[in-house]
C-alpha cells in the first residue's frame, strides 16, 4: 500500500481510501439487455435464492450476494455478465445509439464491447479491436455468449489502426479504455502493486497518448470519444488528456454520472495541465465501494 502514498495530496480521507483498497470488491453484474430485461434477470436470481440489490445510477447494474455470479442460471443463459461497477461507466458516458459506428479501441475481454452493443440494441456496428491476439478468444467468446451480432473483431495496434478495410472513413464514437498500471483494481487483484514502477507508468502513458490521438483522428467532427483508465496516476490520466488537447482538434466536455466523484487535477508533481481536465472524473474506492477509475469525455472538432 505504500506505493499509493504518492496520491495522498489528491485524496480526501486518505485513511478511508487505504482501508477501502484492502477490502474485497462487492460482486457486481450487468444485465445483458440483448437477451433479457432487468426484470427477467432478477426473477431468475430470485428463483435461485440469490439476493440482489440494484445500483441506483443504472438499472442494469446489480450487486449480488454470491461470490460466483458466473455459476448462476442467469449467467449461463447470457442474461447477466460479471462486470465491475465502475467498468460500466465509460459505455454509459459514450451513450452510443442504434445504427451508429463505434470503435472500441482496446476491447478484450469484451465487457465494454458487449455493453456498447446492448446500448445500441445490437443495431449498427461496433469494431472491437485489441492488439493482444491471445485475448481475442475471450472477446469473441463473450460476444457470442451474450448474443451480440453487430460487432466485428480486429487485431491491431490501436495507435496505427487503419480504416482501409471498411467502407467508411470515420467513426461516430470511440471508446478508449486503455491498458494502464491498474492501480484501481487492487481490490480485485491484491498483487497489482507488487511489480508497480514509475518506469512502467511513464512507458504506458506514451502508449495511451498514441491510442487516444488515433481515436480522435478516426472519429468524425462532432463525434464523441470517451477515455478511461483504472489507475490513479495523473501521468496516465490528466497528462494524457493535456497532451492530446495540444495535439488534436478536440475539447473536453462535462458529463454526469450519479456516483460520487472528484474532478480531474490540474497540477501534479511540478506539472500543470489544461484547466479543462477538471471536467474529467475520478472515482475512488471509498466513495462508492467500488474499484478506482478515471473517465473523460471528449468532443471532436474540426
Amino acid at each position: 500500500m505504500e506505493k499509493l502514498e504518492r496520491y495522498e495530496p489528491l485524496i480526501d480521507d486518505f485513511g478511508a481510501f487505504l482501508d477501502a483498497c484492502q477490502r474485497s470488491l462487492p460482486s457486481v453484474v450487468r444485465v445483458n439487455t440483448i437477451k433479457a430485461t432487468p426484470e427477467r434477470a432478477t426473477a431468475a436470481l430470485d428463483e435461485e435464492g440469490i439476493g440482489w440489490t440494484d445500483r441506483e445510477w443504472s438499472d442494469t447494474v446489480l450487486e449480488l450476494d454470491t461470490d460466483s455470479p458466473g455459476r448462476t442460471w442467469a449467467s449461463y443463459h447470457g442474461w447477466i455478465h460479471g462486470q465491475e461497477e465502475v467498468s460500466a461507466i465509460p459505455a454509459e458516458v459514450l451513450a452510443p445509439e442504434s445504427g451508429e459506428r463505434v470503435w472500441d479501441a482496446c476491447a478484450a475481454p469484451g465487457s465494454k464491447t458487449t455493453q456498447l452493443a446492448a446500448l445500441m440494441d445490437d443495431e449498427g456496428l461496433v469494431v472491437a479491436n485489441d492488439n493482444n491476439l491471445g485475448r481475442l478468444s475471450a472477446l469473441r467468446f463473450n460476444t457470442e455468449r451474450l448474443g451480440v451480432t453487430d460487432t466485428v473483431v480486429t487485431n491491431s495496434d490501436a495507435r496505427n489502426f487503419s480504416l482501409k478495410p471498411f467502407d467508411f472513413d470515420s467513426f461516430d464514437k470511440a471508446l478508449v479504455d486503455v491498458p494502464c498500471s491498474c492501480e484501481g483494481t487492487i481490490r480485485k487483484n491484491p498483487t497489482t502493486l507488487d511489480e508497480w514502477t514509475m518506469d512502467h507508468v511513464r512507458s504506458i502513458a506514451g502508449v495511451q497518448k498514441g491510442i487516444l490521438r488515433r481515436a480522435v483522428q478516426a472519429t468524425r467532427a462532432g463525434g464523441t470519444v470517451v477515455y478511461s483508465t483504472c489507475t490513479f496516476a495523473p501521468e496516465e490520466n490528466e497528462a494524457v488528456l493535456d497532451h492530446v488537447l495540444d495535439e488534436e482538434d478536440c475539447r473536453l466536455v462535462a458529463f454526469d454520472v450519479p456516483l460520487d466523484s472528484r474532478p480531474g487535477v490540474t497540477e501534479w508533481d511540478g506539472e500543470t495541465y489544461d484547466e479543462s481536465v477538471r471536467k474529467a472524473q475520478r472515482f475512488y474506492p471509498h466513495h462508492n465501494d467500488t474499484g478506482g477509475f478515471f473517465c473523460a469525455k471528449l468532443e471532436v472538432e474540426g
